[in-house]
């Protein structure tokens, strides 16, 4: 008697996370819904899937989502990223600025990842603590506080900080108290930018 079990590819598994990820998947994602590694290549040879990358996969019919790069660029580098500073602020809808390239948060002790074409990886010495990172189309991204101070360090043109807390605070995404705290770090430059950002803004 055999008593190996068969693992039944789930396809409604997988169409859930792929439809939560703007058609995107990865290799490990697959196979929690049962797709090994021959069906992946099945369904890629027979045009269902299309391999974007080693390990990254998407849904052929799905349609294009706005973002959708910064799902595709966050699954490529794994979990342990966030994503964040303009891309963040792209998928918060806070800002009109476009950025020309994806940007990640790692910790320190993933300074040495290899950043993908069109990727900035940033590296922290004030790692995201938990209240600091939410889910947003499916990937973790840094919270509106945490994004505006971010790009306010980084060198955002200060009328974008400006229109970002302005909208933030409008659609009740932050709060005064929470970006100044989330400013205090940073030091002088950047908390006068949050300042004149929230007085700007009537705050």
């Amino acid at each position: 008697m055999n008593d190996k079990t068969v693992i039944r590819p789930d396809q409604e598994a997988l169409f859930q996370t792929a439809s939560g990820q703007a058609g995107y998947f990865t290799t490990e994602q697959a196979a929690a819904a049962g797709f090994s590694s021959a069906l992946l290549t099945h369904h890629t040879k027979t045009g269902r899937f299309v391999r974007v990358a080693r390990g990254l996969y998407r849904l052929r019919d799905f349609p294009s989502e706005p973002g959708e790069e910064i799902v595709a660029a966050w699954l490529r580098q794994g979990t342990g990223a966030v994503v964040s500073h303009e891309s963040a602020l792209e998928l918060l809808g806070l800002s009109d600025v476009i950025a020309d390239r994806v940007h990640l948060t790692v910790s320190r002790e993933r300074r040495r990842l290899v950043a993908e074409p069109g990727v900035t990886i940033h590296t922290t010495t004030h790692p995201c603590a938990d209240a600091e990172v939410i889910s947003r189309h499916g990937v973790r991204l840094t919270a509106p506080a945490r994004t505006i101070v971010d790009v306010a360090a980084g060198g955002v043109a200060p009328d974008q900080v400006s229109v970002a807390v302005s909208q933030a605070l409008r659609r009740g995404l932050t709060t005064p108290a929470l970006l100044r705290e989330a400013a205090r770090p940073r030091g002088h430059r950047v908390q006068r930018l949050i300042e004149a950002a929230l007085a700007g803004a009537g705050a």
